[in-house]
């Protein structure tokens, strides 16, 4: 993709991610200056942010979102259903991270878990462990996955490991694939779900065979689960079930369960332990961390049991979606994956990406409604897409509110279009 009506949503961000939920508003981190004018997409960015704060409905408000005051009333008020705030605090990973850590072992079956500030840093660590007990530093993955597109080679340049690419397709890889793979790799990484191919998971067959096939080639696995948590109904399966498909385990504390950063490598007690030392290396053992685990272990009391019934629901979101769509006599459209597997997925659409986040925000200003919360991308001339995530607010769309916002959007679209 080499346009898009907001670059800062791709580089920058946490863990050179373009999001953090999926609705923060797409701001970059990065001011326009003292002095200098502003670019149309700035102006355009800073609309989308402020006319989702003021948006009477959407479908998903992120807690990023929130101001400092919010964010920290937030963590005032539910911090002592989930630990003892008389305990000391934190020093170095004792204490509260420590508390978490195992609440995480607990969660995904696993013997041990290790918390780090980023996940980009758990999983170089990972790898490179795993590089060290195989003797092989090449990782087997998608183009799509996020080391590949999101961490600047940081695989490459920082940890000294090699990738190759299994496929490029908008899918998972499948079993031929890594069974039929030209070369020899150490361990095979599988993104679930795949955020860049429209947040798309495996079947649980589908799944186990994948892992089968690694381990015919020696190979180990190692799931990036930064969104495991809502891939549970999906694939049919608890999730200690599915991390013990994998020899170890990332997950990310701050895109599904809100918490202000943070991520878990989990798998067994050895692998673990010797994570905890790169972890110092990398310069990952930070002094005191319990804001961000506090949030973390709120997210896992809060946020956590209620993903089920917002993967449920973005089900019907999407249905009515291209219900309303193709009430609406666009051209082309096309909701993906047509079910959704988490409780996010993507739209493609027959508009500029400038056009439609113009569209968007109009929406938001003029009624109140934001029906597309999140940065257009382009996908092709004349051909945009966006990624959806239903969460506690969405909770309250029907399927007709969700058809009456696409009516709206679109007249806006073709508006905004025809002033072209």
């Amino acid at each position: 993709m080499t346009h898009t009506a907001n670059q800062g949503d791709r580089d920058g961000r946490q863990d050179g991610d373009r999001d953090s939920g999926g609705d923060d508003g797409g701001d970059s981190g990065q001011d326009s200056g003292q002095g200098r004018e502003e670019s149309p997409q700035q102006r355009l960015r800073a609309r989308r942010r402020a006319a989702l704060r003021a948006a009477g409905r959407v479908l998903s408000r992120g807690a990023a979102l929130g101001t400092l005051a919010e964010r920290l009333a937030l963590l005032q008020e539910a911090a002592p259903e989930v630990h003892d705030l008389d305990e000391p605090t934190d020093l170095y990973g004792d204490g509260i991270v420590t508390a978490l850590e195992e609440r995480v072992a607990a969660l995904l079956g696993t013997e041990a878990a290790a918390f780090f500030p980023t996940g980009t840093m758990a999983q170089q660590v990972a790898l490179r462990c795993w590089a060290g007990r195989t003797g092989n530093p090449t990782v087997a993955l998608h183009a799509l996955a996020h080391p590949e597109v999101h961490e600047r080679n940081a695989l490459s340049v920082v940890s000294g490991l090699r990738t190759v690419r299994l496929t490029g397709e908008p899918r998972q890889p499948t079993a031929d694939e890594v069974r039929t793979f030209e070369e020899p790799f150490g361990t095979l990484m599988l993104e679930l779900p795949l955020r860049d191919a429209g947040f798309v998971l495996p079947t649980w067959e589908e799944l186990t065979e994948l892992v089968a096939a690694a381990r015919e080639r020696d190979a180990v696995v190692h799931f990036d689960g930064a969104r495991l948590w809502e891939s549970t109904v999906h694939l049919g399966r608890p999730l200690d079930e599915i991390a013990a498909l994998a020899d170890s385990v990332y997950v990310s504390f701050y895109k599904s369960l809100d918490g202000f950063g943070g991520a878990a490598l989990a798998g067994p007690s050895g692998l673990v332990e010797e994570a905890k030392t790169w972890r110092h290396r990398y310069g990952g053992a930070v002094f005191q961390q319990f804001p961000t685990a506090l949030s973390a272990l709120i997210g896992l009391e809060r946020a956590l049991p209620r993903l089920p019934s917002y993967v449920r629901h973005a089900r019907v979101v999407a249905a009515a979606l291209r219900e309303g769509l193709a009430a609406s006599g666009v051209a082309w459209a096309r909701v993906h994956p047509e079910v959704p597997h988490t409780h996010e997925f993507q739209v493609w659409l027959p508009y500029e990406a400038d056009v439609a986040a113009e569209a968007a925000v109009l929406q938001a200003e003029e009624t109140g409604v934001m029906l597309f919360t999140g940065s257009w991308q382009a996908g092709g001339p004349g051909l945009s897409f966006t990624e959806v995530t239903v969460r506690s607010d969405g909770l309250e769309w029907t399927a007709d509110d969700v058809r009456a916002a696409v009516a709206g959007f679109v007249v806006r679209a073709e508006a905004v279009a025809d002033r072209r």
